[in-house]
């Protein structure tokens, strides 16, 4: 009696072979999945970009109230940078609020002046994995693009016109003026520009 006893209690508390094969592979599969998803940066370099190019948007209309003037946004589809002229001339790039601009790989290469990086501007450059684009063609994200925010902090197209929502039917309401959207594998980010306000924001998808 005592001996199986003791035997008993030694299987309870302990695994069999099979058992512990069974754990580690079932890890090992869950690993290999974890670890691909984790090391494919281009989700996060997406939804970074995204985040970046809001609070930089979000920032040249604020500038554009305090200021009381016009501030515009570059954004040529390779990088959003502010400035105090449509051209983004050396003159007139805007200073990043803490001395320096993110100083990433992508921003190094889209954020120049004279061809020369520009450590201090208000720039962010658009990862390679990363694609941007808009609900339709518009000027405003292309080669020279830019768009801008007045002293009300209201948004204006490439051609000086106050930028209005364009509604689909006469039923739907809230629409953005512009839509902003960054992709980059499976990953998708939008950002909506509102009419009137200026105001920006992160949309679902």
């Amino acid at each position: 009696m005592l001996a199986g006893g003791v035997a008993s209690r030694q299987r309870a508390d302990g695994f069999t072979i099979v058992e512990l094969v069974t754990v580690i592979a079932v890890i090992g599969i869950l690993g290999a999945i974890g670890m691909s998803r984790f090391f494919d940066n281009t989700v996060f370099e997406n939804q970074a970009y995204a985040d970046q190019a809001r609070s930089l948007i979000r920032y040249a209309q604020k500038l554009a109230v305090a200021q009381n003037r016009m501030i515009f946004v570059r954004s040529d589809g390779n990088s959003f940078a502010v400035c105090s002229d449509a051209a983004c001339s050396a003159n007139g790039i805007i200073a990043a609020p803490g001395g320096n601009n993110n100083g990433s790989a992508a921003t190094k290469l889209n954020c120049l002046q004279g061809n020369v990086y520009a450590a201090q501007w208000m720039c962010v450059g658009r990862p390679s994995s990363v694609v941007v684009s808009a609900g339709s063609t518009r000027p405003e994200l292309a080669a020279g693009g830019f768009f801008s925010f007045d002293a009300m902090g209201r948004p204006y197209n490439r051609d000086g016109t106050a930028m209005t929502a364009t509604l689909p039917n006469a039923s739907v309401v809230n629409v953005p003026a512009m839509t902003l959207t960054f992709t980059s594998g499976g990953n998708t980010a939008r950002l909506a520009i509102w009419p009137d306000t200026g105001y920006v924001q992160s949309v679902a998808q």
